[in-house]
């Protein structure tokens, strides 16, 4: 019993630790660790070296990473490129918010079923509750596999939540578009006007599509990357809009505008899907949490009354 309670502490703190982690890691900046550093001696008038400025980063940046990508490195030899390049593109399509390649983050799945199994592995060691072999093959099996599944579980939690945000904000930001072109602005400056006053997944992207442009890249070649690297329908089909609108001459204000209405009957669609999923997704808690604690609370006056009105016939 004693083993038990250990390892359900232990499981619990690793999943606090892996949730804290992954929230400090959604929260970062895009800014190089570096550069900020180097930013803030430099506004507070101090002279630092190089190397007490790489010191004053986090362990994270000086020691964990760099680990991962020399590990990927290595493992980039026996990887199949085609896995590479599909984790490269599932990582453009989270933002990719920890700023890492595809090889490190293959690594940190490995490295994870690893410490994972390792950890569960000693915990067993050390225990004065001795398991057969075969148990402990499996329940360390399992969760090393979970520590392999997790990266995974959290980078697609990470893109859902980045299409989610972004399909939320495109019927606002095409009316945005749409009164700047109708003002007279081109399409290029109304993207710059949506990222001067939004801070949002979908203006970022309309940044780096004004970079791209900047740098020498089409706006036909940009935008068809930036849908590429979303993923969503929605995005795809105002690309496509846009894209067609400039090769026929057909005005870009009415395009915007008819876009706009469609994102918008679009968004209210998905929440009434949504919404009827809710009752199906209510299921599973209820009966597990709040039916059984209905039952007790209704059938304990019951079952004590007739314990009560039996136990003289048994000699209780």
């Amino acid at each position: 019993m004693l083993t038990w309670i250990i390892l359900g502490v232990i499981i619990l703190g690793l999943a606090i630790a892996l949730i804290v982690v992954g929230g400090r890691f959604s929260q970062e900046e895009e800014q190089d660790p570096l550069q900020a550093r180097l930013a803030e001696f430099a506004q507070s008038g101090e002279v630092a070296t190089l190397e007490e400025i790489e010191l004053s980063q986090p362990l994270r940046d000086r020691i964990i990473i760099p680990l991962l990508r020399r590990i990927g490195e290595f493992s980039t030899r026996f990887t199949p490129q085609r896995l590479i390049q599909e984790t490269e593109h599932k990582l453009e399509m989270a933002g990719n918010p920890l700023r890492i390649d595809a090889a490190t983050f293959l690594a940190s799945r490995f490295v994870l079923a690893g410490a994972f199994g390792g950890f569960l592995f000693l915990i067993f060691t050390i225990s004065p509750a001795k398991w057969p072999f075969s148990r402990l093959v499996l329940v360390v099996g399992i969760f090393s596999l979970l520590g392999f599944l997790y990266p995974q579980m959290w980078l697609q939690s990470k893109i859902n939540r980045r299409q989610k945000d972004i399909r939320k904000a495109m019927p606002d930001a095409l009316d945005l578009l749409t009164i700047c072109v109708e003002a007279g602005l081109g399409f290029d400056a109304a993207m710059s006007k949506v990222v001067e006053k939004w801070d949002t997944e979908l203006s970022m992207a309309f940044a780096r599509v004004i970079r791209e442009i900047q740098l020498g890249k089409t706006r036909r070649e940009a935008l068809r990357d930036m849908a590429d690297r979303i993923g969503i329908p929605e995005l795809s089909s105002f690309v496509a809009a846009i894209i067609q609108s400039e090769q026929l001459g057909v005005s870009l204000a009415k395009v915007l505008r008819i876009q706009a209405d469609q994102m918008r009957i679009r968004r209210r669609q998905h929440a009434e899907e949504e919404a009827h999923k809710a009752p199906v997704k209510m299921i599973l808690p209820m009966a597990l949490l709040i039916f059984p604690s209905i039952l007790i609370i209704l059938l304990t006056p019951a079952m004590l009354r007739l314990v009560w009105t039996l136990a003289p016939l048994f000699g209780g």
